[in-house]
């Protein structure tokens, strides 16, 4: 490899796999280098349990599968794990007070796959409080941190959310890449602001099975990568039917990294003229007008397409959101796992469930609790859940028309700003901070495949990300263009260290 050894963090997935693969470095090396960054990192707050030991004995069993000619793609590759994925014997707490002292006694089937395929967990992951934020800032652990900044400025930057800690590590080179979730936006968003690339596979194509849930219709899991090929070989490794998760298709997984031959010449790219919202950024209008050029200029048509119904996403989205978290959060009473509250004498249950939640949940989760139980209690629910369902119905098939129109692929902005300054957004209107899915809820809406791209900078010199939205189960076609729009940006930046 070109790269010193000490500097074998900074590696993509297809190197490290190839280094590994020659005996160029072990996998117990490739691990030190990142447990040594992680250590070093502190500073971001991305790594909130970290588990070396773990990670140096995966480490060597992956040593041992490399030496016996047994190695899958992920074989030795050191992994973030989100928080919101439950580790066998490891806190699990979905960043919240409620789940605190919580080792699940069981491993979801995601890092289950992707343990079996020799993969190495460094730790746990930072996130917004059970995935409920744009910018990690929701997190019994404290804020994230971006590794990035506005040229000299020293204002700490949000990493997005809710994946902020995944996104954080995969750009600062703790690890490789990272387990994400994407609700409504929350793999495609913290990797846009942090310059890395962050697949939401077709809803159905990755597992839910011990995922800690927020809403259930729409949570998807997801790689968060710094190349589009590794998130083509992560994918295929978390990818795959689980009789465990009721949604969980049953449908083969194709190889990925195979799609990726970087040919779309008379593929059909949509451009949806509803994303052209008003007061749009100059810097994010000229990027999407770049992203077209590139894919005209390899080949693709570029055709203007009508989805309708987009006005009426974000609306959708956070009267059907809240309404499954109301339901989902529930099961935290305080009676069966993680923390329940002291009572005084005289006290009853009631009083119990009321203070365990009080004190466990953040005040963004009760938030969304509260409106999600207004929206489905009898009154209301034909007012707001009802129609919010028939609006989804209308967003779905809008892509649906599109496609059988024979668009292959839809590109939009994937946020409507870079990065903005933790704090900066915590007005007293929490609308402002729910804008920034504008672009990304229509996607789980649907349930379709997206991916955003990193493909330029800002005047302040921060990461801007392109989205790209598939047909349900063609990830493969959908990596492709990509990989397509990241070789024509050719994106290498990466953030001073100042950490």
């Amino acid at each position: 490899m070109s790269a010193p050894m000490s500097n074998a963090n900074t590696w993509t997935i297809a190197a490290a796999r190839e280094a590994l693969r020659k005996g160029e470095i072990s996998a117990v090396d490739l691990t030190m280098a990142c447990l040594t960054a992680i250590d070093a990192g502190d500073g971001l707050n991305a790594f909130v349990h970290k588990t070396p030991e773990i990670a140096l004995e995966q480490a060597r069993a992956a040593d041992a599968r490399l030496a016996a000619g047994d190695a899958p793609s992920m074989c030795g590759i050191p992994l973030g794990i989100k928080d919101l994925f439950c580790t066998k014997g490891v806190p699990s707490q979905a960043a919240s007070n409620i789940l605190r002292g919580f080792r699940p006694e069981y491993e979801s089937t995601v890092t289950t796959r992707l343990f079996d395929a020799g993969a190495v967990m460094l730790g746990k992951l930072n996130m917004d409080e059970f995935a409920m934020g744009s910018s990690n800032e929701t997190s019994t652990y404290g804020n994230a941190v971006s590794p990035w900044r506005r040229g000299n400025d020293t204002t700490a930057l949000t990493p997005g959310g809710s994946s902020g800690g995944s996104a954080a590590a995969v750009a600062a080179d703790l690890c490789l890449a990272a387990t994400g979730t994407d609700t409504g936006g929350s793999i495609r968003q913290p990797a846009a602001f942090t310059g890395i690339v962050g697949i939401k596979p077709t809803y159905g194509r990755v597992s839910r099975w011990g995922i800690v849930a927020f809403a259930s219709s729409l949570d998807q899991a997801g790689p968060m990568t710094k190349t589009v090929r590794d998130a083509a070989i992560f994918l295929q490794a978390m990818a795959g039917h689980d009789p465990k998760d009721s949604t969980s298709a049953d449908l083969p997984v194709p190889d990925f990294e195979a799609a990726l031959t970087g040919d779309i010449r008379g593929k059909k790219i949509g451009i949806p003229r509803e994303y052209r919202l008003d007061g749009i950024p100059a810097e994010i209008d000229a990027l999407w007008q770049r992203g077209i050029e590139m894919l005209r200029d390899a080949g693709a048509e570029i055709v203007d397409i009508s989805l309708p119904h987009t006005k009426y996403a974000l609306p959708a989205y956070y009267v059907i959101a809240p309404a499954e978290a109301s339901s989902n959060l529930a099961r935290y009473d305080g009676v069966r796992y993680g923390h329940r509250a002291t009572l005084s004498a005289g006290e009853g249950i009631v009083d119990m469930y009321e203070k365990t939640r009080a004190e466990g949940f953040g005040k963004e989760v009760q938030r969304r609790v509260m409106i999600g139980t207004y929206v489905l209690s009898a009154g209301f629910y034909d007012a707001y859940y009802n129609r919010a369902r028939k609006v989804r119905a209308l967003i779905k098939r809008d892509f649906e028309l599109a496609f059988a129109a024979g668009i292959d692929s839809i590109l939009t902005p994937a946020t409507p700003s870079a990065a903005f300054g933790l704090g900066e957004m915590a007005s007293a209107d929490p609308v402002e901070m729910y804008l920034n899915d504008v672009f990304t809820v229509t996607v789980n809406l649907a349930g379709l495949p997206g991916i955003s791209v990193p493909v330029g900078l800002d005047a302040k010199g921060l990461p801007l990300g392109l989205q790209l939205i598939g047909r349900p189960w063609e990830e493969g076609d959908l990596l492709n263009h990509a990989y397509v729009l990241e070789r024509a940006a050719g994106f290498v930046s990466k953030p001073a260290k100042w950490w």
